[in-house]
């Protein structure tokens, strides 16, 4: 009456001899324990978009801002760490206010290959998809394919080509680290001569 597995879990059985459920049957009742699973769901914390202080206006504005609080808070009787704390939430309130927080999580999780072609591609097939689900028509559905061979094409070629771009920058930082490491050991060897 139970998988193997879930033997286990049975508890009590017990067969009702007069309840008849069918012909020749017996009813048959058993008790089984379960362990109840919670779903962890990550929990989203939202963030500020520090990666806007690259820019050189909104950098700049950033500082002016944080020098003018600096300037109006009181900081005379405090300690080193309460110092640090009121320092940091000058700095998290300025970066909120200009930079501004993230509202949802990430919607594209591997963006590092992610560029407006790949996403004129996807959007392309999303409306040539939208339009045969639309009409049904096998001449619709041709397009649908067509353009989903397409963004096929349009990712593969992105991701070959920035994980070529990451191997060249790779190979790059290696080829300086051993000339740096040559040049020591021969320095090394200078000063044991």
């Amino acid at each position: 009456m139970a998988r193997q597995e879930e033997k286990a879990k049975v508890r009590n059985v017990k067969v009702i001899s007069s309840q008849k459920c069918v012909p020749k049957h017996k009813l048959l009742v058993m008790d089984m324990w379960f362990k109840a699973r919670k779903s962890w769901r990550r929990k989203f914390k939202p963030r500020v978009h520090v990666w806007k202080l690259k820019e050189e206006k909104t950098c700049e504005e950033y500082r002016w801002m944080v020098r003018d609080k600096v300037e109006e808070a009181t900081w005379k009787g405090l300690g080193v760490n309460d110092h640090w704390q009121q320092m940091k939430g000058l700095m998290m309130e300025t970066a909120q206010d200009i930079c501004g927080m993230r509202e949802g999580p990430c919607r594209h999780y591997e963006t590092w290959w992610w560029n407006e072609e790949v996403a004129e591609a996807v959007r392309e097939k999303k409306i040539k998809y939208g339009k045969w689900k639309k009409e049904n028509t096998k001449e619709a559905r041709k397009e649908y394919k067509k353009s989903r061979q397409n963004a096929k094409r349009v990712i593969s070629l992105a991701k070959e080509k920035k994980q070529k771009e990451c191997a060249n920058d790779l190979n790059d930082s290696l080829s300086v680290k051993m000339k740096f490491f040559e040049r020591q050991s021969r320095w090394l060897k200078k000063d044991r001569i």
